[in-house]
């Protein structure tokens, strides 16, 4: 729905903005066409992430979606805000001629563009709600929509009261003004949106109330003594590979200790639904005290 929307108000703001030869509705044009192109990727990054695990990728695909969101971060930034402040220096240095006629047409193309806007922004939030309300969120696609969706009705809104301005007082430095505040809201926007995305690719940590019950069941296990390091890591939108290193209480014999660990691995996936991968490196307390002890190491001293 929103690309559909887009790629109509994308067209309807560029006939608009060179027929009136308004810098704010050609910016908010490269915004829409901006956003297209990102529902594109958005579209791929929803297929592809969605692909089971494979001998190359034995975590699955579904950090695609991470990356396809880090470039539609960068389309954002490159086609929408960097275009949107060429338009306003353009203006405030070679100032722009517009027909009352001009202004008319920009306004009407505006307030539909409004509404479109404004529509897919509420069925974007509608989905949010579906999934959960700030949960919902987690999902990089849905978010980059609702960002792109809300973005776009403001800039409507700031392109709006520029064209208005400048009708009213000839200035074209409000229409000027209204493209370099669209540009900076859009690289505002893509650099929020290109970090979520940059941190989930480099292996962000599962959601701490998760790593925090992980790390009770394993404490709650009678057969661990103590949990001495536990990793988390993000390999999709709802999966998470964990390692967890823990000591075991002595006196299990190797075909209890493998039993053990099935069952530690069942539970925790059971009780955490986003686990998809469970490695546990078990240790025995006592041996590990025993070879890592002075005596075992070797003392340094000198006469």
């Amino acid at each position: 729905m929103a690309l559909a929307a887009n790629l109509v108000i994308a067209a309807a703001k560029a006939v608009g903005g060179l027929v009136a030869g308004s810098p704010a509705l050609l910016s908010e044009a490269a915004h829409s066409v901006a956003d297209s192109l990102n529902e594109v990727f958005l579209l791929a990054a929803l297929r592809r992430s969605r692909r089971p695990a494979d001998q190359r990728h034995p975590f699955g695909y579904g950090k695609e979606r991470f990356f396809w969101s880090l470039l539609a971060a960068v389309g954002i930034f490159v086609m929408g805000g960097c275009f949107s402040f060429f338009q306003g220096f353009e203006a405030f240095r070679n100032g722009a001629e517009e027909k009352f006629s001009g202004y008319v047409v920009g306004l009407i193309v505006l307030g539909v563009s409004f509404l479109a806007e404004a529509t897919s922004l509420l069925r974007a939030l509608h989905q949010v709600r579906r999934q959960g309300g700030s949960a919902g969120l987690r999902d990089p696609a849905l978010r980059t929509v609702v960002a792109e969706d809300g973005t776009a009705v403001l800039g409507v809104t700031l392109a709006a009261v520029g064209m208005a301005l400048h009708m009213v007082t000839g200035q074209v430095a409000w229409e000027a003004s209204a493209s370099l505040a669209i540009g900076g809201l859009l690289v505002y926007v893509a650099y929020r949106l290109g970090r979520e995305a940059r941190d989930q690719l480099i292996g962000e940590a599962a959601d701490p109330a998760a790593a925090d019950r992980i790390r009770e069941l394993l404490e709650d296990q009678p057969e661990i003594d103590s949990v001495e390091a536990l990793f988390t890591m993000k390999t999709g939108l709802d999966q998470a590979l964990v390692a967890a290193r823990v000591d075991l209480v002595p006196g299990l014999d190797s075909e209890r200790v493998e039993e053990v660990a099935d069952r530690i691995k069942r539970t925790v996936a059971d009780s955490v639904p986003e686990v998809d991968q469970i490695f546990l490196d078990i240790t025995d307390r006592p041996a590990r005290e025993a070879r890592e002890s002075p005596a075992a190491t070797g003392e340094r001293g000198g006469a």
